[in-house]
């Protein structure tokens, strides 16, 4: 098992390069005078000046040149040092009037949070769904159940979202949109709450706020309802169909043969070995959740990863939607050597290939 997952390691650096080699040749697109504007807040419309920014950040070099500069930085002329994406220099973001990984860093924390109240409903919920479909197929949970999972997979996460809005915010005032409210925010300004974490739900367990606690939970719960429903449609659909192929093996007949009952035929033999292909799905569900979700996050107005590249990509902010590129193919490569070594513990076959 850990010569396994060192091979897996292996590949990491690989995969990190092309990721970085796929992202810089879109700069590529970019005229010189157009990159100029990567690393610098306002591009002076003096031709002189420009050519001087091109000269110093070496956009008139080599590709092979330009790519290493990019990536580890490089001292100009007067012997100052200009950081890399190694270093975590993304360029300047517009959107955010900052740095983008201070974007990033900002906005993240209200991702990972989204993401993790979500994965656990949407995993767990939807296997259990598509279970108990497979083993009462054609019964009235099947038949249930397939109707749910068409209307979920048919369902655009925008509609549902502005319906929960209509019926739970807009009617019955229940529960808003927004990460937390205004009195929160007045309570973090002034001091009396202070951030540790930056997951609200974490941080007010850390400060004894059970009222901040109950608040961010109410903001969070739209959102989620959201992701969930959509995904335990999917989830249901392959875990019924992988249920369904692996109840039909000759070993699961052996063990009901012998006398298990099929409570342990399920839990011990069917289920384990039907869960390869939810392992797979689950991890990019992890890529999409931390990655951002953009329509349930700008949706719900919640300050996440998602919303902040929507406004990017609306406001033609080169620099920022290639940075949140960046980071999610990170996050891509991390999540599927995640879902490698899930596939070891889970399929002892996979640890012999």
């Amino acid at each position: 098992m850990i010569a396994y997952i060192i091979r897996r390691l292996m590949l990491l650096p690989l995969l990190l390069f092309g990721v970085t080699v796929m992202i810089f040749g879109m700069l590529q697109f970019l005229s010189p005078v157009e990159r100029s504007a990567l690393y610098v807040r306002d591009i002076p419309k003096n031709e002189n000046v420009v050519s001087g920014i091109i000269k110093r950040y070496g956009f008139d070099k080599p590709i092979y040149v330009q790519y290493w500069r990019w990536l580890a930085g490089f001292s100009d002329d007067n012997k100052e040092f200009h950081p890399g994406i190694l270093q975590g220099n993304f360029g300047y973001s517009r959107v955010g009037s900052q740095p983008v990984i201070d974007l990033i860093k900002q906005r993240f924390p209200a991702t990972l949070e989204l993401a993790l109240w979500s994965i656990f409903p949407i995993i767990g919920i939807g296997l259990w769904l598509g279970v108990q479909a497979a083993v009462h197929h054609n019964g009235w949970f099947d038949q249930v159940a397939r109707i749910f999972s068409i209307i979920g997979t048919s369902f655009p996460t925008f509609v549902f979202g502005l319906l929960m809005l209509m019926i739970f915010y807009a009617n019955l005032r229940w529960f808003p949109p927004g990460r937390i409210s205004d009195w929160v925010n007045q309570d973090i300004a002034a001091g009396i709450f202070k951030q540790y974490t930056h997951l609200m739900t974490v941080d007010a367990i850390i400060n004894g706020r059970l009222d901040i606690f109950i608040d961010s939970l109410k903001h969070m719960i739209l959102p989620v309802l959201t992701l969930s429903y959509i995904n335990w449609a999917t989830f249901l659909r392959v875990t019924r169909s992988s249920m369904l192929e692996t109840l039909r093996q000759e070993y699961v007949t052996t063990a009901r043969s012998k006398g298990l009952t099929e409570r342990a035929v399920i839990n011990n033999h069917a289920r384990p070995n039907a869960l390869i292909p939810i392992a797979t799905l689950a991890g990019f569900q992890v890529v999409s959740l931390l990655g951002g979700v953009v329509i349930t996050e700008t949706v719900f107005t919640y300050p996440g990863i998602g919303s902040a590249a929507a406004a990017a990509a609306a406001q033609l902010d080169v620099v920022t939607t290639l940075g949140f590129a960046l980071f999610n193919g990170f996050v891509l490569i991390l999540a599927n050597l995640m879902v490698d070594v899930m596939y070891g513990f889970i399929d002892p076959r996979v640890r012999l290939a």
